[in-house]
């Protein structure tokens, strides 16, 4: 019995080693090939020079990327038969930067075009000067270009209406100074109406955008028979206002008229409140139209009307689009949406978007054509449409018109609506000192 082990036992080691010297020790497990990759389709690149260090230009990246994740989430972008998604190139222009010259927003924008091969343009440069002179660009290397946030002169779209072939390429998703200006003084005039105010004094940064607003403004209440008491110009930095505000209170001042995006006219507002001037402070004050300004700048900007610059989307209204736009926008990145550029930026994706899709090419030419003939309803802003010659986007009080301004009093830490009253939820209140 013993024997027969050892035998059966020495069969199986010489087996064994047969099997290994053969190489067939064991057989090896099936592989499963790996599948195929599904290959990468090309994204459409967008474009977004942007001054990234002011609210023009975070809160419009923050928009331009809820609404590049939510398109792409769907599928992307249709371009003929098949679907593609979307790409965001952001760079930094700096516009917006004391002393910083306008070439470096240029060569930005070119980078962006060269190097980054990019389809379109959303966004900046912020500074009018610096968007005009980007015009020439968006013209050389036929790029279409949708200015979303900033720039408030006329003179963007009237150069597109006169020189059409050239600057075809450019649009503006914006508003700009001629509807704000009007609008300002249409509030004006219900204050003087309810208060019988009728001084006003105007203090403006001195860029151009800022000066034309206060020149515009200042010239049409003098037709309506108000009095321009004083008219100051402040250097982009400054950081002290307290002789402006104390000759505003010596002429009688009911009305400060503000035209400032510089961080530091939140000084201006502080001195204001702690000064307790009594004339109430409106006009378009970017470091006042974000939520966090109410807590930086202590609850000092309490009564303030503000132009948020742009559209209805960035502060609390009852427009339903607007309002869905702005809880989606909070949930997204845990504040609400900021200012200036921000749900205007968020609808010109989508009107990119839809632009190419009916162009079914990304072609400059097709997607110029494409958007000069959208009609976008129920957007954040309203109706988007442009106008086909100069390529503004219509501005209207009514959002099934066209895209609605939107302007807004701070009450007690609250962005309130109070115009127009399409989309209002307040009416304007009086500082204490001034009942």
């Amino acid at each position: 019995m013993i024997k027969e082990r050892v035998l059966l036992a020495g069969v199986v080691v010489g087996l064994l080693l047969i099997l290994a010297i053969s190489g067939c020790a064991a057989p090896s497990p099936t592989k499963t090939p790996a599948p195929a990759e599904t290959p990468k389709k090309e994204p459409i690149v967008i474009g977004m020079p942007l001054p990234t260090a002011y609210v023009y230009g975070y809160g419009p990246e923050h928009a331009a990327r809820l609404a590049v994740e939510e398109i792409n989430a769907k599928g992307g972008v249709k371009v003929g038969d098949e679907y593609r998604p979307l790409k965001l190139e952001i760079i930094d222009t700096r516009d917006l930067e004391p002393g910083v010259p306008v070439t470096d927003a240029l060569a930005a924008i070119e980078k962006l075009i060269l190097e980054k091969k990019v389809n379109v343009l959303v966004g900046g440069p912020a500074r009018s000067e610096a968007a005009l002179a980007a015009m020439d660009i968006s013209a050389k290397y036929k790029v279409p270009t949708i200015i979303s946030t900033g720039v408030l002169t006329p003179v963007y779209h009237k150069r597109i209406s006169e020189n059409y072939e050239k600057y075809k390429y450019c649009f503006r998703l914006n508003s700009f100074a001629v509807p704000l200006a009007t609008e300002n003084v249409e509030i004006l005039e219900g204050l003087r109406a309810k208060y019988g105010y009728d001084k006003v004094y105007v203090m403006v940064q001195d860029v151009e955008h800022a000066r034309k607003f206060g020149e515009v403004i200042a010239g049409l209440l003098e037709k309506k028979g108000w009095k321009v008491v004083g008219f100051d110009k402040f250097p982009t930095g400054t950081t002290d206002f307290s002789a402006s505000l104390l000759k505003a209170k010596t002429e009688g001042a009911q009305i400060l008229l503000i035209q400032m995006d510089m961080p530091e006219s939140t000084i201006l507002l502080k001195q204001w409140n702690d000064m307790k001037i009594k004339a109430i402070p409106i006009g378009f004050i970017a470091a006042a139209q974000e939520q966090k300004a109410w807590d930086a700048a202590g609850g000092k900007i309490n009564y303030l009307i503000v132009s948020s610059g742009a559209f209805i989307g960035n502060a609390e209204t009852n427009y339903e689009p607007a309002k869905d736009f702005y809880e989606r926008y909070t949930k997204k990145w845990g504040f609400p949406p900021e200012a200036h550029g921000t749900s205007a930026t968020y609808a010109a994706i989508y009107a990119i978007a839809a632009a190419i899709e009916k162009a079914g090419s990304l072609d400059a030419d097709a997607i110029v054509k494409a958007l000069e003939e959208i009609d976008l309803k129920d957007t954040p802003v309203g109706r988007i449409k442009f106008d086909p010659k100069s390529h503004q986007v219509v501005v209207s009080k009514d959002p099934a018109e066209g895209v609605v301004d939107c302007w807004f009093q701070w009450q007690d830490g609250v962005r309130a609506t109070i115009f127009p009253q399409s989309v209002a939820i307040a009416e304007i209140k009086l500082p204490p000192w001034m009942k």
